[in-house]
């Protein structure tokens, strides 16, 4: 199954180690950051997973909640925090699913068959409160993730929701940011009373909303 930007995330019920969940109730009215890893006891996993339960008050902070996946069993993935939290210096404190049959994975398009047949890659789901799919990215299993461009993506959402704007490259939160080209100048003048920079009739730069 393919799943593009705005479809459905799909809901299921899965075994993780804080127990039973439903994706979507477990989820309900939050953001949520679902991303796989090949498999329990490797090195690139061991990073990824502490860094992202370092990561605990800044999810929070934009009213995410993280869960990680791989095909490992959920008795695995408790033996597997007990290195995370000693050689990352953060226990994880986001569920995993254990996905031995391959449920989620599959429902999920996480398995590759020309990168490895039996092992997920390092997919990313960010999806919002509707539950509706707004990133995904698929690293290869020798490279580690990179999570603060991940928080970044989710501010750029956050923000491009609620305000008449896009965020340009490299934007981090508090950058300048782009009026988008649906909003005429009159329009614009309403809702950016103070101005901005017109670069090109196509390309106003204001400050970010806040």
């Amino acid at each position: 199954m393919t799943l593009r930007l705005g479809d459905l995330a799909p809901d299921f019920n899965a075994a993780t180690t804080q127990g039973l969940i439903d994706f979507h109730s477990w989820k309900t009215d939050s953001w949520a950051v679902l991303f796989s890893h090949p498999k329990d006891f490797t090195p690139v996993c061991t990073t990824e997973l502490g860094y992202a339960a370092g990561l605990a008050e800044q999810f929070a902070a934009r009213n995410v909640k993280a869960i990680g996946l791989s095909v490992d069993s959920v008795t695995d993935h408790l033996s597997w925090a007990v290195d995370i939290a000693e050689t990352q210096g953060h226990a994880v404190n986001f569920p995993m699913i254990g996905d031995p049959d391959r449920v989620v994975a599959d429902l999920y398009d996480m398995i590759h068959p020309n990168a490895n047949d039996t092992l997920t890659v390092r997919s990313v789901f960010v999806i919002d409160p509707a539950n509706k799919i707004r990133l995904t990215l698929t690293y290869p299993a020798s490279t580690g993730r990179n999570f603060d461009e991940i928080l970044r993506v989710i501010d750029s959402l956050q923000l491009t929701d609620t305000y008449k704007v896009a965020t340009p490259v490299n934007w981090t939160n508090g950058d300048d940011v782009i009026i988008i080209p649906a909003i005429d100048n009159d329009q614009a003048a309403q809702m950016f009373p103070d101005g901005w920079d017109e670069q090109r009739p196509y390309l106003r730069v204001v400050p970010q909303p806040s």
